[in-house]
């Protein structure tokens, strides 16, 4: 089957709309699919009909755009991107890979023991990242606290569940930290991971049922200051220590989310200790399932 994108995008001459990408073609399917809420409402318990109404609406859409139109930094007056979620929150799964279980006992006053604790244990770490309205798309900029330090992009493959609690689809996080105020201590995490500007998703959604077993991707980050790259590195899904489904399951068990939720599922790159983001740098994450995210930093 054709790999669909999900996608939302803002016209100036007609607002937000709703698109499927197929190649390099968005075809709007507002006027049938209504929002990405709306679709993941009506994908509970019929995933692969759903996708198949996805295909219809591409057949009966009756404007297109090159997807390369909206590359640019959001403006009222431009055609752009908007992250791929509406009104749906945005959670997110902490020391998933070792690499991060690593580098959250190094960053931690105390020395990090319940960081290893919890990289073991049965239940995995969940916290609200962000409300959808709060999230930022493609170009757009993303946030360092002005009263932080050391701050870092966290590339995170993310899932999107419906109501159901099914993974219908995948797309592009970047989960903004704040390493000194978390390793100062771990009950300021709100504080190092919620604020303004922190969570960017993008540029689409990669529309297919994942159950118990995680995309096989690669997962890539650069970052780029005055035209120079000052840190690049890579890892891959199978670096992922829990499944999936049990993330999933874990987050549902006395939630409900009745238009669809997106779960960030950990960072596997950590750039060094003396980095930190500066004002002004550019950040692309690449996973190969879904494209390239790409966002300009700027203090908040």
């Amino acid at each position: 089957m054709t790999q669909l994108y999900l996608v939302r995008y803002f016209l100036p001459e007609s607002g937000i709309r709703v698109g499927v990408q197929v190649g390099a073609t968005v075809h709007d399917v507002t006027d049938t699919i209504g929002s990405v809420g709306a679709w993941l409402r009506s994908s509970a318990g019929r995933i692969d009909a759903a996708m198949t109404d996805l295909m219809t609406a591409v057949g009966a859409s009756s404007q297109a755009h090159l997807a390369e139109r909206f590359n640019c930094a959001p403006a009222p007056d431009a055609a752009h991107w908007l992250a791929p979620v509406g009104v749906q929150d945005v959670w997110a799964a902490g020391v998933t890979y070792e690499r991060s279980r690593a580098a959250r006992q190094e960053e931690a006053a105390d020395g990090g023991d319940v960081y290893a604790r919890v990289y073991t244990a049965a239940r995995p770490e969940l916290f609200y990242k962000a409300r959808g309205p709060w999230v930022v798309g493609p170009y757009d900029q993303v946030g360092i606290r002005r009263d932080a330090r050391w701050n870092v992009p966290e590339p995170e493959l993310a899932l999107v569940i419906n109501p159901a609690l099914e993974i219908v689809g995948v797309t592009i996080g970047n989960d903004m930290s704040s390493r000194d105020i978390e390793g100062e201590n771990p009950l300021y995490l709100p504080q190092a991971k919620m604020y303004t500007r922190s969570c960017a998703l993008g540029p689409a959604i990669a529309v297919g049922h994942v159950g118990g077993v995680w995309p096989d991707t690669r997962i890539a980050m650069q970052i780029t200051r005055d035209g120079g790259i000052v840190f690049a590195g890579e890892t891959h899904t199978s670096q992922i220590r829990r499944r999936p489904d049990e993330l999933v399951e874990f987050l549902g068990r006395s939630l409900r989310f009745p238009d669809g939720v997106v779960l960030l599922t950990g960072a596997g790159i950590v750039p060094p200790d003396s980095f930190t983001l500066a004002a002004g740098d550019q950040v692309e994450i690449i996973i190969d399932a879904v494209g390239s995210l790409r966002n300009i930093v700027t203090v908040v």
